[in-house]
């Protein structure tokens, strides 16, 4: 069984590991910064940060035969503040008639935009290659876990929740967009400006200029790739949209990636969730899958989740054996259930 859990000091080099995989901005391929990210999500979930839009929960799946880390996702509770503004360009489309030369022309327009009340984001989904495929559906398991949390702890995030998708990328890592935009305005590099952007993002700001950016001056290349979605990440594209996800017509103005949001509230996960105590009996028959967690006040995990086929009679459910094992529970302890649908 592969079991979901909050991250812990102890796990920083099988994070590295997997920073390895895809060096993002949410999870770098740098140790100082992922020993602070750990620290950062260990003081959020014990409630040690104490103002719960400033928190960043960091999840890990377990490989509990080899005591492997697989894969990681997070949450950031507001993605946006007076000090960190969240950052995109709005896409819209501009039209030109003349009626001279009988001429009409269509434009993809960029402008900046800034957001100091931001959504809560959920990011930073990554899984070991070897992992990807399988009926374990990892990857699905780390989306899930997220809004498992968000419902159990509700208040605590956002009304409108965001998710930036990564788009084709050049073999070399590099941003078609950047090489088109970003780096004419501000002589970085895109790893450069990565780099920069985690600590501060004022040289966007003040570098970036204020008026439309009408795309039809780059490349065709850089065109086409505004606002698409990348061959590794169609999949996650397909998960958000069967769940209440939609295109904002934002996108990231590093990498142009399409930005998907959702209202809290109309997310299918939160609004089928729900509560049951573990009942006496365990499951022996077959039923539907859930991701079952449970929180608690202390201990070396403050969360732990797994996913598991389930079975209700009335305010109980019933489970494995395993699952409960996992979980650490006993009949009549209370567990949150999301569909894995």
């Amino acid at each position: 069984m592969l079991l979901l859990r909050d991250v812990a000091k102890s796990d920083l080099a099988g994070l590295k590991r997997l920073a390895a995989v895809l060096n993002s901005v949410n999870l770098p391929n740098n140790e100082k910064v992922l020993a602070s990210l750990i620290d950062k999500s260990v003081k959020s979930f014990s409630g040690k940060v104490e103002e719960a839009f400033e928190r960043e929960y960091l999840f890990v799946l377990e490989d509990l035969r080899n005591e492997r880390l697989i894969g990681t996702s997070m949450i950031i509770a507001q993605h946006g503040t007076r000090e960190a503004p969240h950052i995109y360009f709005q896409v819209t489309e501009a039209e030109h008639y003349s009626a001279t030369l009988d001429k009409h022309f269509r434009h993809k327009v960029l402008s900046i935009g800034y957001n100091y009340d931001g959504p809560t984001e959920v990011g930073g989904l990554v899984v070991d290659p070897p992992y990807r495929s399988g009926p374990d559906k990892p990857g699905k398991q780390l989306s899930y876990v997220r809004f498992l949390f968000m419902a159990m702890h509700r208040p605590a995030f956002r009304d409108r929740v965001l998710a930036e998708l990564l788009p084709p990328l050049l073999k070399d890592g590099r941003s078609l967009l950047w090489e088109a935009c970003g780096r004419k305005f501000t002589g970085l590099t895109y790893w450069e400006a990565d780099k920069i952007s985690r600590r501060n993002k004022e040289f966007i700001k003040e570098l970036f200029p204020a008026s439309d950016i009408y795309s039809t001056l780059f490349p065709q290349r850089a065109q086409k790739a505004i606002g698409e979605v990348g061959p590794n990440t169609r999949g996650v594209q397909r998960m958000l949209e069967r769940i209440g996800f939609r295109y904002s017509s934002h996108i990231d103005p590093f990498d142009g990636g399409p930005h998907y949001e959702a209202d809290t509230a109309d997310i299918s996960l939160i609004r089928h969730f729900r509560t049951a105590t573990v009942a006496k009996a365990p499951l022996e028959l077959e039923a539907e899958d859930f991701i079952v967690g449970v929180g608690r006040a202390t201990g070396a995990n403050r969360f732990r989740a797994v996913r598991t086929p389930v079975r209700f009679d009335d305010q109980q459910a019933l489970l494995p054996r395993a699952a409960r094992e996992q979980l650490k529970v006993k009949p009549g302890d209370r567990i949150a259930l999301v569909p894995f649908e």
